[in-house]
């Protein structure tokens, strides 16, 4: 019963069959390794994006905040949500790797409303040199709260970062969640809505450890070559993260393993809410927030479940103070463990 994170989970078999069979002999390094050629073309094809430059980094932080060095003067700022993963979780990275250029929180909540963004942007380059440039508006999907963008509201957003000529960066760790959800294209989730770079994720979806960046201007190429050596984060044996893609890319892999944990969120969802449960946020990926009497997590934790306690206490809770979980549903997880959870509501 474990629902802490889709970090948590198990890599799966087919990505560690391809580690195992790049773990023979000898290859490049660096990224010349004849793996990274057919993730390169895999990848252009599944975003139909022939000249896009792709690249693979082993943590989501590090794609995020060196896509974003890339497209970030020191003196600009970057849009984003109040709980986008850049704010809230990845110690000043983006900060850091674009020499300090700062993070302007668009209010709301993990979805930015068009016309909020609007007013954040026109708040900016309103003092001359004394504050900061207008620079990339960064979109999560899916967002922190197990929410998914249509390609409505994606066309919304950066509909409007384009009328002020800023970039767009997509942060897509549960890229495969959020696309599973929508029934699109990659392109249609990418550069077809005015996307300019995507943080494809894999670890959260099966594989060991691997992100790939996915450049829809080539001419960003060398840069951020030049900035993932220096933040060190060019493997030198690169060929296991690239033989980790390539098994996460085989055979749509990283669609089945993403759509797995979307239909067991569906039906972990189904369960609670037959149950009576409330629901912070409506579940449409693989992420839940829901909130339950402390009794029942009190029952859970001690049958060996493991998941977050998101807002309060357990300790000194009273038995029916109502306190929220978060719920991450990742590929491997069974009926059977979402079933003996929902046991303990009964």
């Amino acid at each position: 019963m474990f629902f802490a994170s889709d970090n948590a989970g198990p890599a799966h078999p087919q990505v560690m069959q391809h580690v195992m069979d790049a773990n023979a002999g000898y290859a490049a390094s660096y990224g010349a390794d004849d793996l990274m050629r057919g993730v390169e073309a895999k990848v252009r094809e599944i975003f139909e994006a022939p000249e896009a430059a792709v690249y693979l980094v082993a943590t989501g932080t590090a794609a995020n905040a060196l896509a974003l060095a890339c497209h970030t003067q020191p003196w600009q700022t970057v849009f984003c949500s109040p709980v986008s993963h850049i704010h809230e979780d990845e110690c000043n990275a983006p900060e850091f790797y674009s020499s300090g250029a700062k993070l302007t929180l668009v209010p709301g909540g993990d979805k930015m409303a068009p016309d909020a963004l609007r007013a954040s942007i026109e708040g900016e380059e309103s003092r001359g040199v004394h504050g900061p440039q207008r620079g990339p508006v960064s979109i999560t999907q899916v967002t922190e709260r197990g929410s998914v963008h249509s390609l409505e509201e994606l066309r919304a957003l950066t509909g409007i970062a384009q009328e002020f000529g800023l970039p767009v960066h997509l942060d897509g760790a549960r890229f495969a969640n959020a696309m599973v959800r929508l029934g699109c294209s990659a392109a249609e989730m990418t550069w077809k809505s005015g996307v300019d770079v995507v943080s494809f994720g894999g670890t959260k979806n099966g594989c060991m450890g691997v992100e790939a960046v996915v450049l829809f201007d080539p001419a960003k190429a060398w840069e951020f070559e030049l900035r993932r050596k220096r933040g060190a984060h060019l493997f030198s044996k690169h060929r296991y993260l690239s033989a980790q893609m390539a098994g996460y890319l085989e055979k749509d892999l990283w669609l089945e393993t993403a759509r797995a944990a979307n239909d067991a969120c569906t039906y972990l969802t189904a369960g609670l809410r037959a149950r009576g449960v409330a629901f912070l946020h409506e579940p449409q990926a693989n992420m839940i927030f829901a909130r339950f009497p402390a009794r029942i997590h009190e029952r859970l934790h001690a049958a060996g479940a493991k998941y977050y306690i998101w807002e309060g206490t357990l300790e000194g809770a009273d038995a029916d103070e109502m306190l929220a979980a978060r719920l991450v549903c990742d590929w491997s997880i069974t009926r059977e463990q979402i079933d003996l959870f929902l046991s303990h509501f009964e």
